[in-house]
């Protein structure tokens, strides 16, 4: 099994924050979002994840050594490819070519899902999808009766169906993926002005390959800082009920409304934290309330009630009642 994730995106609207980091960095409940991703997709596969390649933009060695570290920890081989130039979702698969091959997941990385199955081996292909109230700015896909998808359509401005692609697939000979995704580029074939993978899965269908929907639990999307701080609300819900406090962090004086995470010698003082928050390493938090956000790396917050908030590495808080996205190395107060 092979993950191939598309992730060169710029991340626009999740600036300030992706001017210095890559969006799917970003913690959620302690972890990257894409590492959250990678493991929960690990865990679905019930097989050995060979390999994990990951398709970028000019991101920066550390940023690589991250992924490739991501996937060392899961015990696969981690690649690294580039996507230069956005042309689409067709185009972004098809810069990992050497790698499509076998059993494959793609997966874009700025989403994570909750959902308890397995890979049905019994189909060329699964598309996991949510029903969701508005789809015009999704694909989406139309299925039979057994849950064969019959048609994929593109971001469908008047309604063909309610169940969204959340961005997840699995195609079990990647080889021939590859051959179709090539197809589209040679005959310069797009939609809306771009490559897009769901073209090369309706040819696939148009030739007889059985592509089955597959539905999730809960569908967490890391679009913004609004829904990224939502998404952290509820990987820690999910994952860490109870809290997680490291060995080497300091609560003096203060408390900890669950659930949330408190990473490596993080100091809270004089505080009341949660629930729902992420602090991370080397993090100081005085004589401030903090609410469902998520705080980076080495930030300073002092005297300040904190809700609904995206705060950077690095960065000096001081000051009032706010709702903030605060990029990396900010000061203000």
């Amino acid at each position: 099994m092979k993950i191939i994730v598309p992730m060169a995106g710029m991340g626009k609207r999740m600036r300030p924050h992706t001017l210095t980091t890559a969006k799917p960095l970003i913690p959620v409940g302690g972890k990257a979002i894409v590492q959250h991703l990678m493991e929960d997709i690990t865990r679905i596969c019930n097989q050995k994840v060979e390999e994990i390649a990951y398709i970028i933009g000019n991101f920066g060695k550390e940023v690589e050594q991250n992924l490739i570290g991501i996937a060392e920890s899961l015990g696969a081989k981690g690649t690294i490819y580039y996507q230069d130039e956005p042309l689409g979702t067709a185009h972004a698969i098809l810069c990992a070519a050497p790698s499509l091959s076998g059993n494959c997941v793609v997966a874009f990385a700025d989403t994570l899902f909750s959902a308890d199955f397995k890979l049905d081996k019994d189909c060329d292909g699964i598309i996991w999808v949510k029903q969701i109230e508005d789809p015009k700015q999704f694909g989406v896909v139309k299925v039979d009766k057994n849950g064969v998808i019959t048609d994929f359509v593109e971001k469908p401005q008047e309604f063909i169906s309610d169940l969204a692609i959340i961005g997840i697939y699995y195609v079990s000979d990647g080889e021939n993926l590859k051959k179709e995704l090539q197809f589209l580029i040679d005959n310069d074939i797009k939609d809306k002005g771009e490559y897009q993978l769901t073209n090369a899965l309706e040819n696939m269908k148009n030739k007889g390959m059985k592509l089955k929907a597959g539905k999730v639990d809960e569908w967490l999307d890391c679009g913004n800082k609004d829904a990224t701080v939502y998404t952290n609300q509820r990987v820690l819900e999910i994952k860490n009920p109870k809290s997680h406090i490291a060995a080497t962090a300091k609560v003096n004086n203060s408390v900890i409304n669950h659930p949330c995470f408190i990473d490596e010698n993080a100091v809270l003082e004089n505080a009341v934290v949660g629930p729902f928050v992420t602090v991370g390493a080397g993090t100081r938090i005085s004589n401030s309330v903090v609410r469902n956000s998520i705080i980076q790396k080495n930030t300073t917050i002092e005297n300040a009630t904190i809700d609904n908030s995206l705060i950077g590495n690095s960065a000096k808080y001081k000051g009032r009642m706010s709702d903030l996205s605060m990029g990396d190395f900010s000061t203000e107060g």
